[in-house]
């Protein structure tokens, strides 16, 4: 249940072990809170830190492996810069070249690595075409209630579980997103401030974002663009002058902690909050072992 990255990755670890996979989704891919994502390897809203920071790590090695094939994945530099002098971050573990640098003018420290970075709409496309190649299927189905089947559910439908399983634990945090054109950039930065992102892909760059919780709304806010412009602009004043070329919104799957677990012959995997990229093949592999465990 569920085809945005989750989903998508589930069923092709799930369809490479040799299971028969149906993908049912009330959105296509293309049409998920995944394709808004940023994408940028990073464990934000996901807890608990144990497991996210193993999820993570697995994520990253897979990820490095798909940069080397057309998938969508690039491995890129970047800095993360901070307000304060602030001690390593709890996941440095997951990723191997993290190392402090001197702070850009205006923060008081910052560290750096090289991270996954995904061109959803190219990266999406690749894992359904990667799941129709092992025969796998998916269809667009709006359904009240996890399936009744002989096999096994596995269940990755994102803030949909709060009808699917009736877990109002999870919820929305919205995040909005700028796409801008006519500047090259190199590397992505981050302030967590904010939050503010400046993230290349192959054909612009993306440029965030909010942090709202409890807010369903869709729609783009012309105000709010025009503040994370400014954020964004202060952060690599290279974007003064970047031509806007589209607004997105999406809605993180936040929960207290991410939940995955067997429940009978359900296997539950989401609440990822804004790290469903990061943590989607560390998440993968742990539900194929529950699924095996189940058949």
């Amino acid at each position: 249940m569920g085809a945005g990255v989750t989903g998508l990755t589930c069923a092709v670890r799930l369809a490479e072990a040799g299971h028969r996979v149906d993908v049912l989704a009330r959105d296509l891919p293309l049409e998920t809170t995944s394709v808004v994502a940023a994408a940028l390897w990073y464990p934000y809203k996901a807890l608990p830190q144990d497991r996210v920071t193993a999820w993570s790590a697995s994520s990253y090695a897979v990820f490095g492996e798909l940069a080397e094939q057309d998938t969508g994945v690039v491995m890129l530099p970047g800095t993360e810069v901070l307000a304060r002098p602030t001690a390593d971050p709890w996941w440095a573990a997951a990723v191997p070249d993290l190392f402090r640098g001197p702070a850009p003018q205006g923060y008081a420290d910052a560290w750096s690595f090289t991270a996954p970075v995904i061109d959803m709409p190219v990266y999406l496309a690749w894992l359904r075409t990667r799941l129709d190649v092992l025969g796998g299927t998916v269809t667009r189905m709006s359904l009240p209630g996890l399936p009744t089947t002989d096999g096994v559910v596995v269940n990755c439908a994102g803030l949909g579980s709060r009808l699917l399983a009736g877990d109002h634990d999870v919820r929305p945090v919205r995040g909005q997103v700028v796409l801008v054109s006519g500047v090259h950039l190199d590397r992505w930065w981050l302030d967590a401030d904010g939050p503010t992102y400046v993230v290349p892909r192959s054909r612009h760059v993306l440029v965030g974002g909010t942090d709202e919780a409890d807010d369903w709304s869709r729609t783009p806010s012309p105000e709010t663009a025009t503040e994370i412009l400014h954020r964004a602009t202060r952060l690599v004043p290279a974007l003064a002058g970047a031509e806007v070329v589209g607004h997105r919104v999406g809605l993180r799957p936040v929960r207290p902690t991410v939940r995955l677990e067997t429940e009978g012959r359900v296997v539950h995997c989401y609440g990822q909050g804004g790290a469903g990229v990061t943590l989607s093949w560390g998440c993968a592999d742990e539900v194929a072992g529950l699924v095996a465990d189940l058949t």
